[in-house]
């Protein structure tokens, strides 16, 4: 097995390696989730905290990693005598990948067994060998919605339960859940992110001392990883013995009602959701008391859990920039201490003696307790200490969005001479048009009709579009293809059904059934697959009024809310002047393309064959990289094309090619007043689009249209043609 690079070498990431540091010492905090940028380590230190773990003491040959000292020990290779032999092994880090099946991640039927025995035998998953151990995600965000239930639902209660395939089993899966995400790739679920623990933002250090030290250390590690690992073997000792004393510390800390109360108002002023962070919080001071070697917890204990537990409960919807207002969290926390002196011979617990790890009663506000020892030379994770008390989370955060704004993709403002009138700036007054390049706020987002691509795709999982997919109703079963093919998908009664025929001409004359290969049956099950949505938006002068624009860009709003909701991957094509030019690449992450679009100016000609181009070669590449994502192409336009010579020809050719291609599309009509020319519903028949009046884009809206044509009697007289709201 190939060195890996010390825990105690990474530079930086202070909050990260503090966060799950704390994790393991009390795993009832529930796990952490990193979120950064590509090339920061973060897979780098979530497979050194492994090897800095002490080993644990389990059952010899028992799959489930049982506890000797459980008497009640929740294992199916059970039960197990008082005297049954143990080994001590060290901690698993059981990788999860994003591709994985429901089988593999909770176990199932031994289908070898099952085939050629006849009997029902449960095989263990994942959950089960990381069971005492760490659980980790990579682009956690990306793994499909129902197999992040199970993992935070394993996680929160403890134990596994498998019902399927003739089999039911329980087990236990107490496991630190880590999961690793970039925000460009996709947001995860706001229910789900609430599951998680502890959320760290990490990002690459700006200060050119330390980067320089991050690659003069990965190089040493590469050119020799025996010799540099051996150089940081006495922090790696020191950590683990310190992370030993910790979890052994923590049953005892203190937590009084006083820092209770606190805990409880630093939530209540950052106004999160449910009770889950209050809980999180507490375990989280807890540990970090225990870590940093006090009785009780004091308000540093308070402030550093706050950092690390609140910030992703503060997020309303997915364009919220996460994040923690330190000031305020200052304020609440004060300076007084939550935990008065207890009365002598008692630590504050309704007279039950100190069991402090010192018990001695010392006030936990005027020390540190123990010395900790140190993890490496610079005395914590890297140039920084692990109980993360300098402010790096906030930077971390303000340098990313900083970084998108930068990189929002520049515009041509100027006008272009031989507009036509209606593309030329008017009077900045309300409701006219804008200067070319003005910028137009957008409204609140708000619920948006459902819009899905024709047919049955096979394409992820979603919650858009009918498609066949690894999960949902079984509709029938197929011949399997051999390999990972039968992963998760096993129609046994088929696969019978198929044998059975054939057993006389196997030999068969009594005993359990002969199978081959080709007997093999997976089932099909239809569900719902996500779709790549690309926005192909008019930013030229006709669309400039500033009421229009701010409408364009609602409805646009809400549309990638929707799509951030149904797991679709988005992308933004603009066009203006004389040409178009792709405002973001197809991506998960709908933040982004928010701000993409916030920051969309207007003004120019109406380029709408080159925007419609541009569209198509998006589609084009996309389909070579993602073939299964079927796309929804929006055009969100009035139809008038101004730009070059015969581009009203133009703009419906390229319809026309884009309709022959079989590309589902949606014309949302920008154009508004009463002297309306209609040239977006010509454009949605060439493309074969359905149309939709931009007013006609809300959920409330369809329901009120439908409610006026229906009849008093009940009887309609006609209703829109579309598959109902989000």
């Amino acid at each position: 097995m190939p060195l890996q690079f010390p825990f105690s070498a990474v530079v930086g990431s202070d909050d990260m390696a503090l966060a799950l540091v704390l994790t393991t010492i009390s795993p009832e905090v529930g796990g952490v989730l990193v979120r950064g940028e590509k090339g920061t380590a973060k897979s780098t230190i979530v497979r050194a905290l492994a090897a800095v773990l002490p080993p644990i003491d389990v059952v010899a040959g028992d799959r489930f990693s049982t506890d000797p000292r459980d008497r009640s020990p929740l294992s199916p290779d059970g039960p197990f005598t008082a005297d049954a032999p143990t080994e001590t092994r060290a901690v698993r880090l059981v990788e999860l990948p994003v591709g994985a099946t429901e089988d593999r991640v909770l176990g199932s039927l031994h289908l070898e067994r099952a085939l050629s025995e006849g009997k029902a035998e449960y095989e263990p998953g994942l959950l089960a060998r990381a069971h005492r151990g760490i659980l980790y995600v990579d682009e956690v965000n990306l793994l499909h919605d129902h197999l992040v239930d199970l993992l935070l639902d394993a996680a929160a209660m403890g134990r596994s339960t498998v019902e399927r395939d003739g089999v039911s089993v329980e087990h236990a899966a107490r496991f630190v859940l880590v999961g690793t995400m970039n925000p460009e790739e996709g947001e995860l679920r706001p229910q789900l992110l609430d599951r998680f623990g502890l959320t760290v933002e990490v990002a690459a250090p700006r200060d050119p001392a330390q980067r320089v030290d991050v690659v003069r250390r990965r190089m040493a590690f590469d050119a020799d990883p025996e010799t540099f690992a051996a150089s940081y073997a006495d922090a790696e000792r020191d950590l683990t013995a310190r992370i030993r004393a910790a979890q052994e510390r923590v049953a005892h800390v203190v937590l009084s009602d006083a820092a209770l109360l606190k805990i409880a108002e630093v939530c209540a002023a950052f106004e999160v959701d449910g009770m889950r962070a209050d809980l999180v919080t507490a375990r989280t001071a807890v540990a970090h008391a225990a870590w940093r070697g006090r009785s009780r917890v004091v308000l540093d204990d308070i402030r550093a859990a706050a950092r690390l537990a609140l910030p992703h409960r503060r997020r309303r919807n997915p364009f919220d920039a996460p994040g923690l207002d330190e000031d305020l969290l200052d304020r609440v926390l004060g300076d007084e201490e939550p935990d008065p002196d207890p009365p002598e011979g008692t630590d504050g617990r309704d007279g039950e003696p100190d069991r402090g790890p010192d018990g001695d009663g010392a006030d936990p506000g005027t020390s540190d307790g123990p010395a900790a020892p140190t993890t490496g030379p610079h005395d914590g994770q890297d140039g920084g200490s692990l109980d993360g008390q300098d402010d790096g989370g906030a930077d971390g955060a303000e340098d990313r969005d900083a970084s998108d704004d930068a990189a929002a993709p520049p515009h041509d403002a100027a006008p272009q001479p031989g507009d036509r009138p209606g593309d030329q700036p008017g009077s900045p007054g309300d409701g006219g048009e804008q200067p070319p390049g003005t910028v137009a706020a957008s409204g609140d987002p708000y619920r948006t009709r459902l819009f899905t691509v024709r047919g049955t795709g096979a394409g992820e999982a979603g919650k858009r579009s009918r498609a066949v997919t690894e999960s949902g109703r079984r509709t029938g079963s197929r011949r399997s293809l051999g390999g990972s093919d039968t992963a998760g998908s096993l129609h046994l009664a088929e696969t019978v059904r198929a044998a059975a025929p054939h057993q006389v001409a196997r030999g068969r004359r009594s005993g359990s059934l002969r199978f081959r290969a080709d007997d093999l049956r997976v089932a099909t099950r239809e569900g719902q697959e996500s779709n790549l949505v690309l926005f192909c938006v008019d930013a030229s002068g006709s669309m400039a009024a500033r009421r229009r624009m701010e409408q364009v860009k609602t409805a646009i709003l809400s549309l990638l809310l929707d799509a951030y909701r149904r797991r679709d991957k988005v992308g933004l094509v603009t066009f203006r002047g004389h040409g178009a030019e792709l405002a973001l690449p197809p991506t998960r992450s709908v933040d982004i393309a928010a701000t993409r679009l916030q920051d969309l100016p207007a003004g120019g000609r109406t380029p709408l064959a080159e925007g419609l181009l541009r569209a198509a070669e998006v589609l084009r590449l996309e389909r070579v990289r993602d073939p299964r994502r079927r796309p929804l192409l929006v055009v969100v336009t009035d139809g008038r094309a101004t730009s070059g010579p015969d581009a009203v020809a133009r703009s419906r050719q390229v319809a026309a090619h884009l309709a022959e291609a079989g590309t589902a599309a949606l014309v949302v009509d920008c154009e508004s007043g009463a002297m309306r020319l209609g040239l977006a519903g010509v454009l949605a028949e060439h493309l074969r689009a359905e149309h939709v009046p931009v007013s006609e884009v809300s959920a409330d809206r369809l329901t009120a249209l439908v409610q006026d044509h229906v009849r008093p009697t009940g009887g309609p007289t006609g209703a829109p043609t579309t598959e109902g709201a989000a």
